[in-house]
């Protein structure tokens, strides 16, 4: 199913007389393809990791005929009709029964691993059709095809977008049920770090807002960071002003006032994070960039 997305090996499985079918489409920025073949291994070799996009997309493969086999990060899965998967541009080997049928999509990296982690948490995890959400996630892409060509440039857009959230949403789910109560506690915490590095320069962003991003109560999320002798705004704060103090370093940033990086790293105002930035740093930002810029230590 990863042949003409990256360099791959490929082998057949019988002596049936092969036969491939491809059909493509797109909706906004989306770009899906159909693929019906025979029965084959296909094996992504590490070299061939991210070699046509930068690794900017993580595969989604949605099984409509046939049933599947994916390999990835240590985690072998079997698929059937109604299931969904989901692959990243390492190496990887999918084995396909003769006539299977997938509907195959890429969704932007950044969209997936902002609020769900690394990639390595979910690549060849079964999202079962006996989940509510795979359901609406199936559902709402066959739609999606079907009406496409009657949705407005901005609204193939925003469909785009819903597509993709229903996805994390998706694959959310199936991280809840699948990582053992001690190790669950670690991936929502991994989550919630992973979209606070999304969202830093969200004036919003605070701990409601983060729990309901992850999928759990403001009170779980705080007992998990106190866990871990964190506190979620603190944590925030923190990595607001460490993302700060890179930009003062950097002297692609020196064209910028203080207040603009302050604002773009999530303060809402100069004062505010003069005072957070010398709390914690010790000297001004102005001193902190002066310093840095003059390469004193």
């Amino acid at each position: 199913m990863l042949e003409r997305l990256v360099p791959i090996e490929i082998e057949r499985l019988d002596d049936r007389p092969f036969a491939c079918k491809m059909e493509f489409a797109s909706v906004g920025p989306l770009r899906m393809k159909r693929l019906t073949q025979g029965a084959l291994r296909s094996e992504m070799m590490p070299n061939a990791a991210r070699h046509r996009d930068g690794g900017g997309t993580v595969a989604t493969i949605f099984l409509l005929a046939g049933a599947l086999t994916c390999q990835q990060d240590g985690r072998e899965s079997v698929q059937q009709p109604g299931d969904i998967v989901v692959l990243d541009r390492r190496h990887a080997v999918v084995t396909s029964s003769a006539g299977s049928q997938a509907l195959f999509l890429k969704l932007p990296r950044e969209r997936l691993e902002g609020i769900l982690g690394p990639s390595r948490l979910y690549t060849s995890l079964t999202m079962g059709a006996d989940l509510a959400s795979t359901i609406l996630v199936t559902n709402f892409f066959h739609d999606l095809i079907r009406v496409r060509r009657q949705l407005t440039p901005d609204a193939a857009d925003r469909m785009a977008l819903i597509g993709a959230d229903l996805i994390v949403a998706n694959i959310a789910e199936r991280l809840a049920r699948a990582v053992p109560r001690p190790l669950h506690g670690t991936v929502v915490v991994q989550r919630a770090k992973a979209y606070v590095e999304d969202h830093l320069a969200d004036l919003t962003l605070d701990p409601p807002q983060l729990a309901a991003a992850v999928g759990v109560s403001l009170r779980r999320l705080q007992e998990l960071f106190h866990e871990r002798d964190q506190h979620i705004s603190d944590w925030i704060w923190g990595r607001r002003l460490e993302v700060a103090a890179k930009r003062l370093c950097d002297p692609g940033f020196a064209h910028l006032s203080i207040g603009v990086l302050a604002y773009g790293s999530g303060f809402g105002s100069q004062p505010h994070f003069s005072k957070r930035f010398k709390d914690r740093f010790s000297v001004t930002p102005r001193e902190y960039r002066q310093a840095a810029l003059i390469g004193a230590p």
